[in-house]
């Protein structure tokens, strides 16, 4: 049977939360959780800021206990990309590779994805010396030497934000000139702890287990030097899962889904929550919470529209 009451298309905490949630009041739901399955957090070590967890956990833990505790309340999950949707018309469909389903209503929760600099040495210290993300791994760099990659408001924001534990940080930017905006420069450049160096790209990332040093090379004179580091953040900003959602929702012009009230979107039965729709938190707290909200917002609805 492929009709469904409700379907959830995403497995990070906000489309897991709403699974509990929406499983809990009886709705069934179908979760599309992706081949990479789990979100962002599948890809962070250690968790210390998820609320009830005072010696922290391991980020993939977390999602297979949100998994096991969806699946208990009779969620069904699938692991699959869920690669076109039709919202034209209800019921609405969601398509996987060669299977479609049908739902009342969906939730879409399908996170946003770091960019990262594509270097295979980047991928293999993540999450060992390299984060993309501050308020996630800043505590594990106490009084550390540390770069941030990028010139944008997320870098400056997030070397900001580190000064608070590391000794250092170097924010490496490639061109002449910082995208950021004039306040955060002004910020950056009055903080003692930090330095601006321009013209600078990173090549490649050294180390055995950990990361232990980097490959820098300048773009105008083409020089490349070593220099030992103890930390890399690499902030080039992030991109919303969104693609097959063109032409259906409501996008802003960085591709984030644009709700129209809270959870809801213009399409009547079809809510957003997590980091698909907020770019500004980011954090799988702030997700879980948006996950839950879309859930009994999709409950309530689905009471309402088919009582």
């Amino acid at each position: 049977m492929n009709h469904h009451k409700l379907i959830i298309i995403g497995s990070g905490p906000a489309g897991l939360t709403a699974a509990i949630y929406a499983a809990r009041a009886n709705l069934k739901p179908l979760v599309i959780a992706g081949f990479t399955f789990g979100g962002q957090l599948m890809i962070t070590s250690e968790v210390e800021n998820f609320p009830g967890f005072p010696k922290g956990i391991m980020g993939p833990e977390l999602m297979q206990s949100m998994i096991a505790q969806a699946e208990r309340f009779g969620a069904e999950i699938i692991y699959e990309d869920a690669t076109k949707v039709d919202f034209s018309s209800k019921p609405f469909k969601v398509s996987i590779s060669n299977k479609e389903y049908s739902a009342e209503s969906v939730i879409v929760a399908t996170g946003a994805s770091s960019l990262w600099l594509g270097l295979p040495s980047e991928e293999k210290f993540r999450g060992k010396g390299i984060s993309s993300c501050a308020t996630c791994d800043g505590f594990f760099f106490k009084d550390k030497d540390i770069i941030v990659v990028g010139g944008g408001d997320a870098a400056l924001e997030e070397a900001l934000y580190l000064t608070k534990f590391v000794k250092h940080v170097a924010i490496l930017n490639r061109s002449a000139k910082l995208r950021a905006s004039p306040i955060m420069q002004d910020r950056a450049k009055a903080n003692a702890k930090i330095s601006i160096e321009y013209n600078k790209a990173v090549e490649e990332f050294l180390g055995t287990d950990r990361l232990t040093a980097v490959k820098i090379k300048d773009t105008v004179s083409g020089q490349v030097e070593e220099r030992a580091i103890e930390g890399a953040f690499v902030a080039i900003g992030h991109k919303p899962n969104t693609e097959i959602f063109q032409g259906q929702l409501e996008l802003d012009p960085k591709g984030y889904l644009v709700p129209t009230d809270q959870t809801k979107t213009k399409i009547a039965g079809v809510f957003v929550a997590g980091d698909v729709r907020d770019y500004r938190y980011r954090q799988a707290v702030t997700a879980a919470g948006m996950g839950c909200m879309a859930a009994m917002d999709a409950e309530k609805y689905l009471n309402m529209d088919h009582g």
